[in-house]
């Protein structure tokens, strides 16, 4: 059996994203502007884009919160899982990345449903209560303030709400209690949160992809 080695697994990831995604002009064309503006390469892969647009075709999803624009990249692809009254609520701590993002949606042609809010994610959640519930929550900023962002994902849904919080496996390290990262730690945090607070039922995935050893956590809101 071929061992997980980096070139093994991206050479999966290559023939899962040939198979099952193929090329799209507007999402590529978003990952190259965002990366020749010097943006950091931390957008998800290929394939899972796809899967935030089929978990919110699954959900049934109107309203979506994404917590952490950067170019828009992901935004896109949940954008294109809604119905036509449908709408995508995403923060973006950097107004020069929320200007890319602007661009790369309108180009992508799901600018109309979608509400650019800039700020810090923990400053911005607060001024979104009492506003019609999300049907689902994408959390891919910070990972110290992970936990802040899943109680506010807790807050504006509803019960159903899907959550998912990228980025958990930190490449391993997340399993190393002795670790002092601090984006580890806020990852830890988190993962704990999800077990043990009963707002939430969770599960986790280890992920190997285009972006290397990490993983996902989805959770829906009970």
């Amino acid at each position: 059996m071929t061992q997980p080695t980096p070139d093994a697994w991206r050479r999966v990831d290559t023939y899962l994203t040939e198979t099952l995604v193929g090329h799209d002009p507007a999402l590529e064309a978003a990952v190259a502007d965002q990366n020749a503006a010097g943006m950091p390469a931390i957008e998800v892969a290929p394939v899972n884009g796809k899967f935030l647009h089929l978990l919110a075709r699954i959900a049934g999803a109107r309203r979506v919160l994404e917590i952490g624009t950067l170019g828009a990249y992901s935004t896109i692809w949940m954008a294109r899982a809604l119905p036509d009254d449908g709408a995508v609520v995403t923060i973006e701590a950097e107004p020069a990345n929320a200007a890319i993002a602007r661009a790369n949606l309108d180009r992508a042609g799901v600018g109309e449903r979608v509400e650019i809010l800039l700020g810090r994610g923990a400053d911005v959640l607060p001024t979104l209560a009492g506003a019609e519930p999300f049907d689902l929550v994408f959390i891919d900023a910070d990972k110290e303030s992970n936990t802040i962002y899943l109680d506010w994902a807790a807050r504006l849904g509803h019960p159903g709400t899907v959550v998912v919080v990228d980025n958990v496996g930190r490449g391993g390290e997340v399993a190393n209690p002795a670790t002092e990262r601090s984006d580890v730690i806020g990852t830890q945090r988190a993962l704990e949160m999800l077990g043990r607070d009963p707002r939430f039922d969770a599960t986790a995935l280890q992920t190997l992809d285009l972006k290397g050893w990490d993983g996902v956590a989805i959770a829906l809101v009970v």
